[in-house]
């Protein structure tokens, strides 16, 4: 997401380059129109009901209260509008509860404990660069997912791992391309640190606790780099007031200039903006759309919740820099879109982007910072609604002299890119002093570290496994 100085000083969501088609078609049309998100049809009394995605976070919720321990995870189905429940060993009179208050309920063989117990043995057992988990309702299971570089003994540590678990209780699966933080060099909001510059998106526009305006990006942007232009080489407008990474990845970013305008919108290109009026929780199932100053406008959906990811850390060689927490996608992303803003077609902030494997060629998988996390421990909150109007028709502007080219992305340069974002990276130590996890990067360090990588040996288990599921696990936005 690009920020642009605009006369007044007006600090509006904007991103260069041509919008995806397939995820305009489906925004585009309800951008800036008015949700009712009261509208909930029941397809009978005390029955299922049909309900919005929005909706569906809320209904879920007292669902949950009333399963109890019996709730094992929810997701929404967007064929039917429905909210899918599972429960399992649930009492019977809970479950009528649950159906009553308008959710298809399921009764699984996972229960959420057992569930989080099988996170709790791969965390301790299996915490490599280059993997990631996160519990799918839609299956009961927990999804397991190991990049191209968890090869030889890697992969052999976390195929063992994964069976220990027991039948039915964890699926994994290969992805073609590499986890990676998507920071790179090039155009949106700016710095320069001791090894080159850093390029990476503007989130969303908030309002610091003090009352000044300022945005939130992701949080391993935040500890590269200090100082943030919304020009390449341009005077810094804004600094880093608070940023977390790993463990969360968000940054709060103050705007130096206190009259500067942020409204609480995204910028969809083609002179289309999508007011922000809430932070929402993301629901598995629901659409969600990215925007980032790379690759522009993509949609896709959300696959999981609370999930793992460990990346290899750009600090520590050989060692894990992981992220607890995050939301799971199909939608793309590249190198430059990190800390971009993930949203609904109704205007609700879902997410930051953190990071993946793919492209927006080929296809992915990015994960993302829960806005709401953000807010809750910056004390931050959405935009600033006396600006919001005047934004508006900046946002515009911005869209119309953005350069198409920068959407035109080359995939195979993104590596190189997000290579480069790596570097510089570790070239700000300062910043990142002060915003890790010290606790929790040791031991994830130390995990990553006593992994050996016969990269040779890998390459046949790894390859041949790959091959076999990426082509149906790996769904890229349209």
């Amino acid at each position: 997401m690009s920020h642009k100085r605009m006369p007044k000083r007006k600090a509006a969501i904007a991103v260069g380059g041509v919008a995806a088609l397939g995820a305009a078609a489906l925004l585009l049309p309800n951008a800036n129109a008015s949700q009712d998100k009261n509208d909930m049809n029941a397809a009978g009394t005390g029955g299922v009901k049909t309900l919005k995605a929005t909706q569906a976070s809320g209904v879920a919720a007292q669902v949950q209260k009333i399963l109890g321990d019996a709730f094992a995870g929810s997701y929404y189905d967007s064929a039917k509008q429905q909210l899918v429940v599972n429960a399992a060993d649930g009492d019977q009179n809970a479950i009528a509860q649950a159906k009553n208050a308008g959710a298809v309920v399921r009764e699984v063989q996972n229960s959420t404990r057992a569930l989080k117990a099988a996170a709790g043995t791969l965390k301790t057992k299996a915490t490599i660069p280059g993997t990631s988990w996160a519990v799918d309702p839609r299956t009961d299971k927990v999804l397991v997912t190991a990049d191209s570089t968890v090869t030889g003994a890697k992969w052999n540590r976390l195929q063992s791992t994964v069976q220990s678990l027991g039948t039915g209780m964890a699926t994994l699966k290969k992805s073609a391309g590499s986890f990676k933080t998507f920071v790179s060099g090039g155009d949106a909001i700016f710095s320069q640190t001791q090894a080159g510059g850093v390029r990476c998106s503007l989130g969303f526009n908030v309002t610091a606790s003090d009352g000044s305006p300022a945005f939130l990006t992701a949080g391993h942007c935040g500890v590269a780099a200090k100082d943030w232009s919304d020009s390449q080489n341009g005077q810094p407008i804004a600094s880093v007031d608070q940023a977390k990474f790993p463990g969360n990845d968000f940054s709060l970013v103050k705007y130096t200039d206190p009259n500067t305008q942020a409204p609480s919108e995204v910028n969809a290109g083609n002179g289309q903006t999508v007011q922000i009026t809430q932070a929402a929780d993301a629901t598995v199932g629901e659409t969600v759309f990215r925007m980032g100053s790379t690759t522009g406008l993509h949609n896709g959906q959300v696959t999981g919740l609370d999930a793992t990811v460990n990346f290899q850390s750009e600090t520590n060689p050989g060692g894990t820099d992981t992220v607890n927490g995050l939301i799971q996608t199909n939608v793309c992303a590249e190198a430059g879109d990190s800390g971009g803003s993930l949203f609904t077609q109704d205007g609700s902030a879902v997410g930051l982007t953190s990071g993946g494997s793919g492209d927006c060629t080929s296809g992915g998988e990015t994960f993302f910072q829960p806005v709401t996390a953000a807010l809750q421990a910056t004390g931050a909150t959405l935009g600033n609604g006396g600006n919001g109007g005047s934004g508006g028709n900046g946002a515009g502007g911005q869209s119309g002299s953005a350069a198409p080219s920068a959407s035109a992305s080359d995939p195979s340069g993104a590596g190189d890119q997000s290579g480069a974002g790596g570097d510089q990276i570790g070239g700000s130590a300062d910043p990142s002093a002060s915003a890790s996890d010290p606790s929790g990067a040791g031991d994830q360090s130390g995990t990553g570290a006593g992994a050996s990588d016969p990269a040779g040996s890998g390459g046949d288990p790894s390859s041949g496994s790959g091959s076999a599921n990426d082509g149906s696990s790996l769904t890229g936005s349209n």
